[in-house]
């Protein structure tokens, strides 16, 4: 070799289930040609990032290496996936390139948000190629939970990668292409696979992943033996099970009403790219009103317990006029994710409560995973015949299992986890060197640092209550009237039911009419003072100690 490299760094989603980012570089060392594969979004939780939106990949390493970064390349269109293209991309820049499908979300995204939708690019599958850079990369069909996923060929100076993104051993996944064993065995035929980077997800699971397909014949029996109304619900981006359950309720003679908005985008999108076909005729939620109860079947949104979603608003009252009541069945076809748990079973209690029959896919009857497991992951193993593998898009025990299984087979493995940068042109995989990987929030419409402190300030504040301490001080720096203070997220009395307030406020005026001038005069030894003895007095009425903010005004001398 010429002293060129090719190197592999993960951003997001190694080590980690989410925010998909994944670069590719080969060049000199520090002058690489790189490019991205996906932009995707995590999910926040209440006790590590309460109140944000969306959890992004920190891509300040790109964005200062933009005159070497080629394109962006995005393997399909779940959120974990493609959402944070439209938060990230005006950073960036850069031509982008998806199938039809992906690509239709990815412009309506962008359309969103005022973003150039020529900026995206659709592509066809392989053969065709798209040249950035050094790199080759051809789009190849594989199934998954949502149309048109696609791994990718990466053929570089130094080798040929396959870069697996999501994906599942089925052959009739419904909607969209299925995997084709052949189409894999020509790949490798073609020229030898370097690496190949291979989703991590299902590592654990022992027996072999089933077809979408296995799915109707039990749904439509649930369905037909229902009594009452019957709502089912599942990822909306699960176009091939919506088609399922729709046709489903139509073999058991009930009109089928789509309710939650991004489930009628999904399909409205599968629909415009040409990837859904013949999918049942639907009702509005107003003609919903007049159907029969035991003839009517409604799809809808949040099967992971989003309180804005249908399924939520449903378990709590009406929704569009609708309501379920007892004898109506409540059928969760898909899975919880990890950490969703809370959210789901406050949904199925509250159903139940209404006397609401709830079925869930706890015996495997109704649900189908996206991802490949074990016995299919050791058979792409054998398919591709790969010089290393790099397990990728799992948490660090997926990561480390699925190396596990590599080396066992003989081929070169390597836990790799975000902000590793490994050198892949010899024979094993190297770490070349370290990253700062970090993340980055949607807060509200703004975008943050997960270091910037506003998320640590708010998870104090949460914590450990509020108390805001008012002060005026004359022309002579003098108090004029007592302390102020403000309580929020505290007790209002402490010991033996004196108000917590008004002791802090006797406590903080007793120190300030004792205090020097000198002190007085300083805004930091005050600040610092204030906050010193609002701290000490809560502690010792209410044992906690809150947050403290300090505002000193001082009158001017006219």
């Amino acid at each position: 070799m010429s002293g060129e490299r090719l190197i592999y760094l993960p951003l997001g989603g190694a080590g980690e289930i989410g925010m998909n980012a994944y670069v590719y570089g080969y060049g000199f060392p520090g002058k690489e040609r790189l490019i991205l594969v996906d932009l995707g979004v995590a999910f926040p939780d209440m006790d590590t990032s309460p109140g944000v939106d969306l959890i992004m990949p920190d891509i300040s390493w790109l964005a200062d290496k933009l005159d070497r970064l080629e394109a962006i390349f995005i393997t399909h269109a779940h959120e974990d996936h493609i959402g944070a293209l439209a938060h990230l991309w005006p950073g960036l820049r850069k031509p982008v390139y998806a199938r039809r499908f992906t690509a239709t979300i990815g412009r309506l995204k962008f359309e969103e948000y005022g973003l150039p939708k020529d900026a995206i690019n659709t592509v066809e599958a392989r053969p065709h190629t798209v040249e950035a850079g050094p790199f080759k990369v051809q789009f190849v069909p594989v199934a998954h939970s949502i149309p048109e996923s696609g791994g990718l060929v990466i053929d570089t100076p130094a080798g040929r990668i396959f870069h697996s993104g999501d994906f599942k051993r089925d052959a009739t996944p419904i909607v969209g292409e299925g995997w084709d064993d052949a189409v894999m065995e020509a790949i490798a035929a073609e020229r030898p696979v370097k690496a190949l980077m291979c989703d991590s997800t299902n590592v654990f699971s022992l027996h072999e992943g089933r077809s979408e397909s296995t799915l109707k014949g039990p749904i439509a029996e649930l369905i037909k033996g229902a009594g009452g109304m019957v709502v089912a619900t599942t990822f909306a981006s699960n176009v091939a099970r919506l088609k399922t359950l729709a046709e489903a309720g139509r073999m058991a003679d009930r009109s089928v009403c789509l309710l939650g908005r991004a489930m009628k985008r999904m399909v409205s999108a599968a629909e415009e790219s040409g990837v859904l076909k013949d999918f049942p005729p639907t009702i509005t939620p107003e003609q919903a009103l007049e159907v029969p109860r035991k003839n009517l079947m409604l799809i809808v949104t949040g099967s992971q317990g989003e309180r804005r979603a249908a399924s939520a608003q449903l378990s709590r009252g009406k929704y569009l006029g609708i309501e379920m009541k007892e004898g109506d069945t409540f059928l969760f076809s898909s899975k919880i994710i990890p950490g969703n748990e809370r959210g789901v079973y406050a949904i199925v209690n509250a159903l139940s409560e209404k006397g609401v029959d709830i079925v869930d896919d706890n015996n495997g009857m109704y649900h189908v995973s996206g991802h490949a497991n074990r016995p299919d992951l050791e058979h792409v193993h054998r398919l591709f015949l790969p010089d290393m593998l790099i397990p990728m898009h799992g948490e660090h025990r997926h990561l480390r299992e699925h190396a596990r299984i590599g080396l066992e087979a003989g081929i070169a493995s390597a836990i790799v986890t975000n902000g590793m940068m490994m050198d892949i042109t010899g024979d094993v995989p190297k770490v070349a060197e370290h990253i700062e990987s970090g993340r980055t929030y949607l807060d509200g419409s703004v975008l943050i640092g997960a270091l910037d402190g506003v998320v640590r300030n708010r998870i104090r504040m949460a914590l450990n209550g509020l108390a805001m301490v008012t002060v005026i001080l004359d022309e002579q720096d003098q108090p004029l009237g007592e302390a102020w203070v403000e309580l929020m997220g505290l007790p209002e009395t402490g010991k033996g039911g004196r108000s917590l307030a008004e002791t802090l406020e006797t406590e903080l005026t007793d120190f300030l009419e004792g205090a020097g001038r000198k002190l007085l005069a300083n805004d930091d030894k005050m600040d610092e003072a204030l906050r010193k003895i609002v701290r000490q007095v809560s502690m010792e009425e209410i044992g906690k100690k809150p947050e403290v903010v300090v505002v000193v005004s001082r009158l001017a001398a006219e």
